[in-house]
């Protein structure tokens, strides 16, 4: 029932209905097939055979059936390809061995199943490895700035005294949500005012969520003022329905960094800054006074 419903809404996302045996469907590729039409040729050549010809079907030899299958499955294993796997990192090749292992010993549904689950966990692990949180405040330096060129870079602003400014570099998921709890709460001296920069977050999900909103309630009870900066569209829509938008409030989102660091100087009782500091590329720090 769930292949035929497949196979039924599959063409409407310009998708190619599947047979419920891969190699019918490897075969058909194979053949040249590029479209939904072939899928609809191969069952209406299938529904032909099984009301009208079926007889004379049953006179091909099983011979001969087998020597297609034997062609069939060795072009489907593609073994160049496994063998070229081998010098992938190890974690690749556990999950290229678990998946092929199972389809031979259990069954090919079951291997995919695992191997996809493997897949995502490989996947989720690297991310929280590329994933990054670093303090900026005092050096104010981001490796992945060109002073020269960027104008967005951070060395270009004045950091008010009594604001702490962190970025993060990576999806933030529930594999950096921890790491990003433990950066922000070993911050020494309660700062004033914590800017979170997001511009190289492109998605956040609940977790990390999670994790933000415990930051921002944990800051508020020691009386420190939480402001994202440079907020992309997805990380946008997930504070929107979790609530998260609301509770921080829209005045201390931004779209970049500028408006950020003015509105910490508000909350500070400082003057807006008109422009980022073109002089120089060392960071003044402002005085309250």
């Amino acid at each position: 029932m769930a292949q035929g419903l497949a196979n039924i809404l599959s063409p409407v996302f310009g998708g190619m209905p599947a047979t419920g045996t891969i190699a019918r469907t490897v075969t058909n590729i194979r053949a040249g097939a590029r479209t939904p039409i072939a899928g609809i040729t191969h069952a209406l050549t299938l529904l032909l055979i099984t009301l009208f010809f079926g007889r004379w079907a049953a006179f091909i030899p099983l011979a001969t059936l087998a020597a297609i299958l034997v062609v069939v499955a060795f072009h489907m294993s593609e073994w160049r390809t496994f063998a070229s796997e081998f010098r992938a990192p190890k974690s690749d090749v556990a999950v290229l061995l678990a998946t092929f292992l199972l389809t031979v010993l259990v069954d090919l549904t079951v291997a995919i199943e695992v191997g996809m689950v493997l897949a995502a966990f490989l996947f989720m692990r690297r991310m929280a490895e590329v994933t990054n949180i670093q303090v900026l405040t005092h050096e104010f330096i981001d490796p992945n700035d060109d002073f020269e060129t960027d104008p967005n870079a951070v060395r270009r602003r004045v950091v008010p005294e009594g604001v702490q400014v962190y970025e993060i570099t990576g999806p933030f998921f529930f594999g950096a949500a921890e790491m990003f709890k433990d950066r922000v709460g070993r911050i020494a001296g309660k700062p004033k005012v914590l800017i979170l920069r997001l511009r190289h977050v492109p998605a956040i999900d609940s977790t990390g969520l999670h994790a933000l909103r415990d930051v921002v309630r944990r800051s508020r009870q020691e009386g420190t003022l939480v402001i994202l900066a440079d907020v992309h569209a997805q990380p946008v829509v997930a504070l929107e329905r979790s609530g998260m938008y609301d509770e921080l409030g829209e005045e201390n989102i931004h779209g970049n960094i500028d408006d950020a660091l003015n509105r910490a100087r508000a909350h500070l009782g400082l003057p807006a800054a008109p422009k980022p500091v073109f002089a120089t590329p060392t960071v003044a720090r402002e005085s309250r006074s």
